[in-house]
């Protein structure tokens, strides 16, 4: 699974814009909920294919070897 894709890079590049404008002026209430919400999306996401990742894992101790 890949993050960017699944995420959209449209929503990445304005998550990243917005961080941009952040740096250089407040963000309106409007810029600052959309943050949220892309953010929110985003975590979401990630969170989601790194628990199927952890999910494939298997921790093999010496006494499972045989």
């Amino acid at each position: 699974m890949d993050l960017v894709n699944e995420f959209d890079k449209n929503k990445l590049a304005r998550i990243n814009e917005l961080a941009k404008i952040a740096k250089e002026r407040d963000l309106t209430e409007e810029e600052l909920a959309e943050r949220a919400v892309l953010r929110q999306e985003f975590l979401e996401n990630f969170r989601a294919g790194f628990s199927q990742q952890l999910s494939g894992i298997k921790v093999v101790t010496p006494e499972d070897q045989d």
